[in-house]
């Protein structure tokens, strides 16, 4: 019926100085998405990441249509 269906809360970032990432670890392979500021290279992380359904939940949540870069 769709009554108790989640909703998703969208929310913005300032595309001007910040672009989406995923930080991933060499060691363990433990993800993160978030966001990294161009001008200073930090990066602020929003949620860890453990399956594909995580990473588009996140993508659903920001509007990111695009692919998003990974940094290790």
């Amino acid at each position: 019926m769709g009554l108790f269906k989640k909703k998703t809360d969208v929310k913005t970032y300032d595309k001007k100085n910040l672009k989406p990432v995923i930080k991933a670890s060499i060691c363990n392979g433990e993800q993160v998405a978030g966001f990294k500021n161009i001008h200073t290279g930090k990066i602020e992380e929003v949620m860890l990441i453990k399956s594909p359904a995580d990473l588009e939940s996140f993508k659903v949540m920001y509007r990111i249509e695009e692919d998003i870069a990974k940094e290790y």
